[in-house]
């Protein structure tokens, strides 16, 4: 499952879910930058979700940078 939130102002535009993981997206394009505060809310996303979290990039030319902010704990089955 994939949902986006259209026009986001929050710390998640994008989250999916497969098999019992979670992605939480927030995406940023061109020179804009995620501040100290939404990558804080972001990680409390992914904490609290059990879900890794990161923050896409689209540098232009569809190019997109991935960074990894929070890594879901888990547990050997």
């Amino acid at each position: 499952m994939v949902s986006r939130s259209a026009a986001s102002h929050g710390a998640v535009d994008v989250f999916a879910a497969r098999d019992g993981r979670i992605l939480l997206v927030q995406v940023k394009s061109g020179k804009a930058r995620a501040t100290k505060e939404e990558l804080e809310e972001l990680v409390m996303w992914g904490r609290h979700s059990n879900g890794d979290a990161e923050v896409w990039y689209y540098k232009g030319r569809g190019k997109v940078v991935r960074r990894r902010v929070y890594a879901a704990k888990r547990g050997a089955s």
